[in-house]
């Protein structure tokens, strides 16, 4: 059994901006479904035109790592997902990451991809959002991050129109992502694209990728904490 311990180390005064800790099922990728404590770091550079975590932008409250590990032991899970706002625009995220893997969970981190991933700890599964034409931020996507993936990666992105999806496919074959990656994630935009009929398109072009609805707002809409 892996132990959930948190070491004295030097960095552990280190702090973050955290908005909120909470154990809940994961909603979407590779785990979905599983037990699962999330981290969500205050602050993101980007507005995505469908974001439903503003209230992550700002605000949150300074603590220190120590304490943000004590708080996830205490959960007793095994899958730990650090997401925000954007994770990676707080530098001492990558001390957060790299702790949480000594102490042996299994880790992803969500990121939107438009800061540099080289530095994150090998041990993590990083979930990289690129952003479509219709997210309002496509422009912020950073490409050298793709030659830094491995199979234990995955890519997502949110289709919010048909646009938005041929070209997610185009990129898909332009990059070879389905040669980088363990898997490609399609999901439709929460409200704004009915998930049949993108499902009905990945079937039609029969697309190597993960259709994935949100799970946590089919079980508990957009409540918080969940």
């Amino acid at each position: 059994m892996a132990c959930f311990a948190v070491a004295p180390v030097a960095d552990m005064h280190s702090k973050l901006r955290i908005t909120e800790i909470f154990y809940s099922l994961q909603g979407e990728s590779r785990t979905c479904g599983l037990p699962t404590v999330f981290i969500r770091l205050t602050g993101c550079p980007l507005r995505c035109h469908y974001c439903d975590t503003s209230y992550a932008f700002s605000g949150g409250v300074q603590r220190t790592l120590e304490d943000i590990l004590t708080e996830v032991a205490s959960f007793g899970a095994s899958h730990v997902c650090v997401t925000g706002g954007e994770p990676l625009a707080q530098p001492d995220c990558l001390h957060l990451l790299r702790h949480l893997a000594d102490a042996g969970y299994q880790v992803s981190l969500e990121t939107s991809g438009a800061l540099d991933v080289s530095a994150v700890d090998a041990r993590i599964s990083r979930v990289l959002d690129l952003k479509t034409p219709d997210s309002g931020e496509m422009t912020r996507n950073r490409y050298d991050n793709l030659r830094h993936l491995t199979l234990q990666d995955q890519i997502k992105f949110v289709i919010c129109s048909r646009a938005d999806y041929e070209w997610a496919v185009g990129c898909i074959h332009q990059y070879r992502l389905s040669e980088l990656v363990g898997e490609l994630l399609f999901s439709p935009a929460y409200g704004l694209i009915e998930p049949s009929l993108l499902a009905d398109w990945i079937l039609a072009d029969r697309l190597p990728v993960r259709f994935q609805l949100q799970l946590h707002k089919l079980l508990w809409q957009d409540a918080r904490g969940r």
